[in-house]
């Protein structure tokens, strides 16, 4: 191990010793919950461990309270699509409801798509889901977002590039 490593993985047990009880509280104080502030605080400690280094830290705690927003926002994130999800299958005829199993890889679809979504700006988001989900056409979108039909034009095409290029990254991390 080089001096350098050596030194990264003090650092790291240093600012883990010092301030995972103080990061473990206040996560669970904004969260309300006390082992989901164990997992998110465990989870910021894996997101410090997987990056190249850790800076200098004049400001440890901000550092890391940066890290745990992050985490948070995702988490919280995550959960309203899971409980909207579960609202919506809760009002399917259980003999119409999706095997435990599907309904894991209907749930990690949703993920992927809202991610893949938040990678597009307000307008071109606000167009393709007018178009995909509420049935408008160009002309109609256009008018709503007071925008000229090429440009509800540009914006379809670069959301259908992302989903493009988000489903091939999917196909490929499927093949690894």
């Amino acid at each position: 191990m080089s001096t350098n490593q050596f030194l990264q993985q003090d650092m790291i047990e240093t600012l883990y010793e010092e301030h995972h009880a103080w990061l473990k509280a206040w996560i669970s104080k904004k969260l309300g919950c006390s082992s989901s502030g164990a997992d998110l605080a465990h989870d910021t400690y894996v997101r410090v461990l997987q990056k190249d280094g850790v800076p200098q830290l004049q400001e440890p705690r901000a550092y890391l309270t940066k890290i745990a927003h992050d985490i948070m926002v995702n988490f919280l994130k995550r959960r309203d699509i899971e409980r909207a999800y579960y609202d919506a299958i809760a009002m399917l005829d259980p003999q119409h409801s999706p095997s435990v199993e599907m309904q894991a890889i209907l749930l990690e679809t949703l993920y992927e798509i809202d991610t893949m979504l938040h990678g597009l700006s307000g307008n071109v988001r606000k167009a393709y889901l007018m178009l995909q989900l509420d049935g408008m056409n160009y002309a109609q979108i256009a008018a709503e977002l007071k925008v000229s039909v090429r440009t509800v034009t540009t914006y379809i095409a670069k959301a259908s590039l992302l989903c493009a290029l988000s489903r091939q990254a999917l196909n490929n991390q499927n093949l690894e």
